[in-house]
């Protein structure tokens, strides 16, 4: 394992609570005896804790944007150049990248140098990408990083630096085969070294139980953003709630709808059938998807291009035997199957979503089969442990390739 002691994770924000797969990720390579360094961009001012990240051994560091003094950046030049003579060609070959970005990079080269790393990897193709793929340059190592969805498909992607950072990583991850398939298509230059590995969980953490005998509640979890289709989910509860009046509907997470769906909450009446729970911790999200009928996901495309990848709730409820209810965005269908291991209803199709609800709130066994169907999917497709076997294996590989 010690070609695989030197790698750094590279993050915008850590913690963040949305962002359960990188906790997952880490505390599989520790386990696996692989010690990492994880680096952040930014002071993480999320309040809210999974209790998994109090497991989490490596060293945090902090490579934080400077305050822009037109000064400190030639010193942090001159600093960095002395270890690395190649600062200079790189903001030379660079002039689109903003000052502080490119100060960070300089930072994070000379962590690099000091803690023997020999490989970074970032989440997402944002941020962390574009100062782990400057450092490296500066530093002389290879850089790989995981495009997940809003990294890829957002409008706000500047598509010629996110052609350049795939071209130039020694490998790309992404989370779903619509992903590679998109990549691939649309930046064919990198299509070389793009790979599908699949987000996992740690299937101890997700308890299967059977869905036979389950409240008549349906439970949303996610941030009350646009692309996770909550308004939907309140627009269908409005006649769900007419044909079965015991049924309930509750919705944990934050966001900048939060406001705009209590208000429709109260416009359609639905004060004591739908609730809007806020945040809350892992054990209180497990607790809720023990209890429910049905997870519904009514993930849209959003106007501004954003959607989910592969949400990783899906995967949760189907880990723990709770049918899902979801659509068609991204990777959705590569693990939900209508009427195999859950339902599939139209984007934006409020309708279809009360009566795929309204099915399963109505009908045991069709639980049970849907149920039973989705752990499997899970168990071959999303254990944390085998997929993150992959990934060091691919740094393994690239870690290798410079030894010779």
């Amino acid at each position: 394992m010690e070609k695989l002691s030197k790698i750094a994770y590279v993050v915008k924000v850590y913690p963040r609570f949305s962002q359960t797969f990188v906790v997952n990720e880490i505390l599989a390579h520790e386990e696996a005896g692989l010690p990492l360094n994880i680096f952040s961009m930014r002071l993480s001012d999320d309040t809210r804790f999974h209790e998994s990240l109090a497991r989490v051994q490596s060293p945090l560091h902090h490579v934080l944007k400077p305050r822009g003094k037109a000064n400190d950046f030639m010193v942090e030049m001159r600093e960095t150049s002395r270890l690395f003579p190649a600062v200079i060609r790189v903001i030379e070959e660079n002039p689109q990248v903003l000052a502080g970005d490119m100060q960070q990079a300089m930072a994070l080269a000379r962590a690099i140098h000091a803690g023997g790393i020999r490989h970074l990897h970032a989440h997402f193709g944002t941020i962390a990408t574009t100062v782990s793929r400057l450092a490296a340059a500066m530093a002389g190592i290879t850089y790989s990083f995981t495009a997940h969805a809003k990294d890829i498909f957002h409008e706000s992607v500047d598509r010629e630096h996110l052609r350049r950072k795939l071209e130039d990583a020694a490998t790309v991850v992404t989370v779903s085969n619509f992903n590679l398939k998109y990549l691939c298509r649309k930046y064919p230059g990198a299509a070389g070294h793009l790979v599908h590995i699949d987000n996992g969980l740690d299937l101890d953490q997700f308890v299967y139980s059977d869905p036979d005998e389950r409240q008549a509640l349906v439970l949303g979890v996610g941030r009350l953003v646009e692309k996770k289709g909550f308004e939907y989910l309140v627009e269908a509860f409005a006649g769900l709630v007419l044909k079965m009046p015991q049924a309930r509907c509750e919705i944990i997470g934050a966001g900048v709808l939060a406001g705009d769906l209590q208000a429709q909450v109260a416009r359609l009446g639905l004060a004591d059938s739908v609730k809007l729970l806020g945040p809350q911790p892992q054990g209180e999200v497990r607790r809720k998807m023990h209890q429910a009928s049905v997870v519904a996901a009514p993930c849209i495309m959003a106007s501004d291009g954003d959607r989910d990848g592969l949400p990783t709730v899906l995967l949760e409820a189907m880990a723990m035997g709770t049918p899902v209810v979801s659509t068609d965005v991204t990777g959705i269908p590569e693990i939900l199957e209508d009427g195999v291991t859950g339902l599939d209803v139209p984007q934006r199709d409020s309708g279809a979503l009360e009566g795929a609800c309204l099915r399963l709130l109505r009908d045991s066994e069709l639980r049970k089969r849907l149920a039973e169907n989705a752990r499997e999917i899970v168990n071959q497709r999303f254990d944390i442990r085998k997929n993150s076997i992959e990934l060091r294996a691919l740094f393994d590989r690239l870690l290798a390739g410079r030894d010779h």
